[in-house]
């Protein structure tokens, strides 16, 4: 088969490499489409994959089109995406369920190979069914979904409040929409880019906020009635966003960092007192997934694509390319600030 393969810092290359062979419990998905994450990155333009060569890609849909002997979960046929996380389920996390703490874990797309290519393998239990409506492109969104889910879930999150998100990317885009759908009083999304936030404006954000407006901040406290935000969520991993998070947070709130950060942080004992001072609670959430595994962010994220109550738009997607160009994907990335939304490899 053809695969985009990763030979060392800045070396990708689409070549002919031997097509997976499944053990009894294993299925294989003929790749319709797989997209770039934001962890990729430094690992074709950087120094950061585990080992080389590697078949890079995490985010992906397609068809099973062979099973191992031992498979029920799905049948040939089946349109599915998958859940890269591969935990040993033997270790003290493991059998708690929690599975993204697996100390000893292996993951398609960064360990072991993955979805930049024509076939993937992966264990049957990790290949999710979703209906035919949903599109191979959408169904390449269902990893970033699960991550927003599992924000949400980490937070404790009920309904009824103002929440807020903090950056308008892919994870902040399908965070507000969980919050819509599980109750919240209203969402509100803080980017500094307008057409992001008019795309979450779209997708069913309340208010939207641009953080350039030098009267934002004055404007969400008359908005909230001077009370700040029950949730709280932080989803650009960066150093003023994660500052602006312990800012508005109510009195009692919940504040979750979904966003994971790439360079130093530094509070003002002010800035931090905040916590102290409201009495908030403040987690981080890791990954997507919870017993049984994989876990209702991928069984929910199914569901309500299927419904369409998990709102999809093209305009999610900057880019789709063939594989054969992936190079030419990652490439993208060299151009500070390009790139708003998804670069996304299509095989026919």
């Amino acid at each position: 088969m053809k695969a985009a393969v990763l030979h060392g810092k800045d070396d990708l290359r689409y070549e002919e490499v031997p097509r997976p062979q499944l053990g009894d419990g294993d299925v294989l998905v003929k790749v319709k489409a797989a997209g770039i994450c934001g962890s990729d990155i430094p690992r074709v333009l950087g120094n950061a994959a585990h080992n080389y060569p590697i078949i890079l890609g995490h985010e992906f849909s397609g068809d099973v089109v062979e099973i191992g002997k031992d498979v029920t979960e799905v049948a040939v046929g089946d349109r599915v995406s998958g859940a890269p996380l591969v935990p040993c389920m033997k270790c003290d996390d493991c059998q708690r369920g929690n599975y993204s703490q697996c100390k000893k874990y292996t993951f398609i797309g960064s360990r072991i190979q993955g979805s930049f290519a024509e076939y993937v393998k992966l264990p049957a239990k990790h290949a999710i069914k979703f209906d035919p409506s949903i599109s191979y492109e959408q169904g390449a969104f269902f990893e970033p979904s699960t991550v927003a889910l599992h924000g949400i879930t980490c937070a404790k999150y009920h309904g009824g409040e103002d929440v807020a998100i903090l950056g308008g990317g892919t994870i902040g885009l399908f965070t507000a929409q969980w919050a819509r759908i599980y109750g919240a009083k209203r969402v509100f999304v803080f980017d500094i880019d307008d057409a992001r936030l008019a795309l979450v404006k779209k997708l069913g954000a309340d208010v939207t906020v641009n953080t350039l407006d030098p009267d934002f901040k004055e404007n969400i406290h008359k908005l909230t009635n001077h009370q700040g935000f029950g949730f709280v969520f932080e989803t650009a991993g960066i150093d003023v966003t994660m500052k602006l998070a312990f800012e508005i947070a109510a009195n009692k709130a919940s504040v979750c960092f979904i966003g994971t950060p790439s360079k130093d942080l530094t509070f003002t004992p002010a800035q931090f007192e905040n916590m102290n001072r409201k009495e908030f609670t403040l987690t981080g959430s890791w990954m997507s997934y919870s017993a049984p595994f994989p876990g209702q962010e991928w069984q929910l994220t199914a569901h309500y694509f299927g419904t369409g109550a998990l709102k999809f738009d093209e305009s999610l997607i900057y880019k789709k390319l063939p594989l054969s160009e992936c190079k030419n994907g990652f490439d993208l990335y060299k151009i500070p600030g390009l790139v708003k939304g998804k670069v996304m490899f299509v095989n026919e």
